[in-house]
């Protein structure tokens, strides 16, 4: 059901209703809305006429939604009264049950965040990624070289998932003939459970993940007895903040780092020949001038948001813009919302690849909790589309997307291409 595509008539009714349904009736986090990309007009209305707007029912529970740039900003650097602690519900719209829920350094405030982060985000400084450029480009090269050209494929596995997996296998050091698995957990890791869905319950969740945790025990051990390594989970394995993490804690970490890794880079990946499809005066430009990468890159992060929200629970009863957000509410961070914001982003709802200040975005989230790998993200990024113009005139667009059903991970499941023979 969920990958059906609608007539633009159909379409264009759901848009319609966000101008006429009264406020206290929108539920924005419907998933059902990001699947047919329909969501935009609720957004915009709740920018204007309920920026800080209380959602009272919906299936994922009552909560507040926070939809403009810099509302958004002062929630996430105020930890003092808005946690990201998985024992509360985690950093996501969707309440995970307590006997679900992993720990991560994304779900610690202050200061038992910043130890475990630290430890592995000497992965991420320029020294490193200069060295990791190379493998990147080498891969990226061989990929579109075994493109087929005059035939219709899927960007989405062929190029944006196959590149992401064999990101993150070279990241944890992890046997590449399972590198597929990367994928698998990344993805069963944020789906919503339902007939429609990768897995039916949470209970088939669980145990999925507990095959990843398992797989995931037997090379820590492998690492933990060896000198240390420069891949992710030989420096969790020997850092003093990280080695001795409980199960939830280890499986936890792991599946962010997994997660980051995929939908961050693999969404973007799918949403930049997206964007330039419906663009194609900024994908002449990027054509005659390559050297706009450097900030096309930050402007489909932007335009894409992988990550559509991020969720805090309130520690305390705190008046937001003359709301009353009461302890123990959900206050979710729409990071989709913020990047359309035009009292901040000029013509927001326009791609521009030479846009004067492309890097005026959320998509990676604000102050501490700001994704530590964005910058391998935008290396990623950068690489292939360098190698892409090198090797061809053009990529077609010759289909409708088919997009995720979440309202978290903001994403193309399908993406028809053609490159001319």
């Amino acid at each position: 059901m969920h990958g059906t595509i609608e007539s633009a008539a159909k379409l264009d009714t759901l848009r319609e209703r966000a101008k006429s349904l009264p406020l206290e009736q929108f539920d924005p986090g419907d998933p059902e809305l990001f699947r047919t990309d329909t969501f935009w007009p609720y957004f915009d209305r709740l920018r204007r006429e309920d920026p800080v707007h209380y959602c009272k029912d919906s299936m994922f529970g009552p909560y507040w939604s926070i939809t403009r740039y810099n509302d958004i900003m002062e929630i996430e650097t105020n930890h003092a009264v808005f946690s990201s602690a998985s024992a509360l519900g985690g950093i996501t719209i969707r309440d995970i049950d307590p006997d679900l829920r992993r720990e991560s350094f994304i779900s610690m405030d202050p200061p038992r965040h910043a130890a475990q982060r630290k430890t592995v985000a000497p992965m991420f400084t320029p020294t490193h990624l200069d060295n990791l450029a190379l493998n990147i480009r080498k891969r990226s090269a061989e990929c579109l070289d075994n493109l087929p050209r005059g035939e219709v494929f899927d960007w989405v596995d062929r190029v944006s998932i196959e590149l992401t997996t064999q990101m993150l296998a070279v990241l944890f050091d992890f046997p590449w003939e399972d590198r597929r698995k990367l994928t698998r957990w990344s993805d069963v890791a944020t789906t919503i459970p339902g007939p429609d869905g990768l897995v039916a319950t949470d209970e088939e969740r669980l145990a999925e993940l507990g095959e990843c945790a398992a797989y995931f025990s037997r090379l820590w051990k492998e690492r933990a007895e060896q000198p240390p390594k420069s891949d992710l989970l030989s420096m969790m394995a020997h850092g003093a903040a990280t080695r001795n993490m409980d199960a939830k804690n280890f499986l936890g970490n792991l599946i962010l780092l997994i997660v980051g890794g995929n939908d961050t880079t693999r969404n973007t990946m799918s949403g930049s020949l997206l964007a330039l499809s419906q663009y194609p005066e900024q994908y002449r430009k990027l054509r005659e001038n390559p050297a706009l990468l450097d900030s096309f890159v930050p402007e489909v992060i932007r335009w894409q948001t992988p990550l559509a929200h991020m969720r805090r629970t309130a520690l305390s009863d705190f008046e937001f813009r003359g709301k009353q957000i009461k302890k123990g509410d959900k206050v979710v961070m729409w990071y989709v919302s913020g990047n359309r914001d035009a009292e901040v982003i000029e013509r927001p709802y326009d791609f521009i690849i030479d846009r004067a200040r492309p890097r005026t975005h959320l998509s990676f989230g604000f102050g501490i909790h700001r994704c530590v790998g964005l910058r391998l993200a935008e290396l990623q990024l950068k690489i292939i589309w360098e190698e892409i113009l090198r090797r061809f005139d053009h990529i077609d667009v010759v289909g409708e997307p088919k997009r995720v059903y979440s309202s978290f991970v903001k994403g193309l499941e399908e993406l028809p291409v053609k490159i001319a023979a």
